[in-house]
């Protein structure tokens, strides 16, 4: 049963937003699977059109290139993040007990589907942890910045830093440790699955636990010490 969710995002993102049609939700249906499949330099709007049985023309009427619809997905998740942040902290009176549920929450928003058919929350957790960071490590990144892109992103830091203040005011990187805890867990689950030399923890599947532990270990030694 759907729980009526709609993302609010960017409007710069996209010609038309594809979360109002039936067209536009198969387009971000398949985009996330046809990423996940082939990765993000091979993905183009002829084989996403191609994959939909529709035209390149109709992809084009939602977004102007591929980049903005990357940025779209990754905006997505992590407005998705915010939200179950919100749900999963509310009445916890505790600042460390939320942190710690904003870091589990953070490694498994993936399992906690809202039932919107046409976003595979596993799928598009294994897009961000592998093409996330392409959104926004580009030439272009300071012109976007200027232009609103990376609003989500930065306003869930900013949340989960003022936690990080309650939990100890004289900490003096909060903002640091928000954005590193989010960097953290998608770089370290695309070591252990890809480069495990370069990593300590070990991700079987979908089991992410390791990666959780790492995170309290890190926030926990450096706020409580």
């Amino acid at each position: 049963m759907s729980i009526g969710i709609k993302i609010s995002l960017n409007d710069k993102l996209y010609i038309r937003d594809p979360q109002e049609t039936s067209l536009g939700q198969n387009i971000i249906k398949n985009s996330i699977l046809l990423i996940d499949e082939i990765g993000f330099e091979a993905f183009t709007f002829k084989k996403l059109a191609a994959k939909m049985g529709s035209t390149e023309a109709s992809v084009y009427r939602y977004f102007e290139n591929k980049h903005l619809l990357l940025l779209y997905l990754v905006s997505w998740y992590w407005e998705w993040v915010s939200y179950l942040i919100d749900i999963n902290t509310m009445n916890i009176s505790s600042p460390l007990e939320r942190l710690n549920i904003i870091i589990s929450t953070l490694v498994y928003a993936y399992k906690e589907n809202p039932a919107i058919d046409y976003v595979n929350e596993s799928v598009l957790h294994r897009v961000i942890i592998a093409e996330g960071t392409k959104a926004y490590y580009t030439k272009e990144v300071d012109k976007e910045n200027t232009e609103g892109f990376f609003s989500n992103y930065k306003m869930l830091c900013e949340k989960v830093a003022e936690v990080i203040i309650e939990v100890n005011p004289e900490f003096p990187y909060p903002r640091a440790l928000a954005s590193n805890l989010f960097e953290m867990a998608n770089s370290h689950s695309y070591f252990a699955i890809h480069l495990p030399r370069l990593t300590d923890v070990k991700v079987d599947g979908e089991d992410y636990e390791e990666v959780k532990e790492m995170l309290e270990h890190f926030t926990n030694t450096l706020l409580l010490k």
